[in-house]
């Protein structure tokens, strides 16, 4: 046996869900470019779980079902009212949120595929819920609850503001959800899928899942991008900003991808909305920034954006505060981790690789007592 460090390259798991073949991104064969153009989020999510388009009244029954579990109990808005506002890493706040709701779920720990689907609605449901209520707890503000007669997109960006959005802004963060919703085998999702297969429940799964998004390395590069555009400051710092980093070295964060060779498709969805967004709302600096700095690390580096450089301006514009960008992205991404986590379900086997072993070898035992 030969280890393959970060499994790189390696076949852990057959699914039926999305696929990255020749730098193309389908979900269930529909490729992402369709989606990202014509379909609304919810769509995705039905998609995603039954491995096929809804029609009419499939979307609208999965649309109500959403919007009557959304809100949370008493208790999880209590219970993130405790936690230590000005310490507190958004993720850990999510993380810990997330499996505090599977104790108000009495089918928790239920293993049949109904049981499941049902905690599956009330999970993508309420994640959003969770989200904008820590944003609003942390500012002194209270939770606004959410409405039944909103999708998705518009009822979260309602809870985050108290203000309904204009359709631009539901068309870029619904866009956003699409682009976000699944993503073949990656840390996240991989970690659901270990979990789960040892047959823990859902709720154990998707907070596995998000301790694997909290990494920096996973999850946290549009908010790191969002760092970078705010340093920088304007235009005419970039030049030197960029070169400077070029020459160190150091990681530009939002360009290239370990999948990816010729760049990520979702990018220049995201691209296009952050023109459009930024230009709405007075904050074109960030878009023309963005795309200076693209200009250099893709001529110097052969570098293309990826799905996190765009997103950063798009989520600013949207009034998102920067260290929730990664909330967000779990927003969209429970989407998919329950997609694989049913799919666990359905044909498991138990995740135990081996690990080659490199350590000392032969040693003999010493007694305490002679050491």
């Amino acid at each position: 046996m030969t280890a393959t460090k970060g499994l790189e390259g390696v076949v852990a798991a057959n699914s039926t869900i999305s696929s990255i073949i020749d730098d193309k991104l389908t979900y269930v064969g529909y490729d992402i470019d369709d989606l990202a153009e014509n379909s609304s989020f919810e769509e995705v999510v039905y998609l995603l779980w039954h491995r096929r388009l809804p029609n009419t009244v499939e979307l609208e029954d999965l649309r109500i079902q959403l919007a009557n579990h959304a809100a949370i109990p008493n208790e999880v808005i209590d219970h993130l009212k405790s936690y230590p506002i000005t310490q507190v890493h958004p993720m850990a706040a999510l993380r810990s949120a997330v499996s505090y709701i599977g104790l108000f779920d009495e089918e928790a720990d239920v293993q049949t595929s109904d049981a499941n689907y049902r905690k599956a609605i009330r999970i993508q449901a309420k994640i959003p819920t969770i989200v904008a209520a820590f944003s609003r707890i942390r500012k002194g503000l209270e939770p606004i609850e959410p409405r039944k007669d909103l999708g998705l997109a518009a009822n979260f960006l309602y809870m985050l503001t108290g203000n309904e959005p204009d359709a631009i802004a539901i068309e870029a963060f619904d866009k956003a959800l699409v682009l976000h919703a699944d993503h073949e085998l990656n840390a996240s999702t991989f970690t659901a899928r270990v979990c789960v297969a040892t047959l823990s429940d859902i709720y154990s799964g998707i907070t596995a899942a998000i301790g694997a998004l909290k990494g920096p390395l996973h999850g946290g590069a549009n908010e790191q991008v969002m760092k970078m555009l705010t340093e920088i400051g304007s235009v005419e710092n970039i030049e030197p900003y960029i070169r400077k980093k070029l020459d160190n070295k150091e990681k530009i964060m939002g360009f290239g991808h370990r999948v990816y060779r010729n760049g990520d498709p979702r990018a220049k969805h995201l691209k296009l909305m952050s023109e459009k967004l930024t230009k709405l709302t007075g904050k074109s600096k960030w878009y023309d920034m963005s795309v200076k700095i693209e200009e250099i690390v893709t001529s110097e580096k052969n570098l293309p954006a990826n799905v996190d450089f765009y997103s950063a301006s798009v989520y600013d514009s949207l009034e998102i505060d920067h260290d929730l960008f990664t909330l967000i992205f779990a927003v969209s991404r429970a989407s998919g981790w329950i997609a694989h986590i049913l799919e666990q379900y359905d044909n498991n086997r138990l995740i135990r690789p081996r690990a080659e072993y490199v350590g000392p070898t032969k040693q003999v035992y010493v007694p305490l007592e002679d050491r």
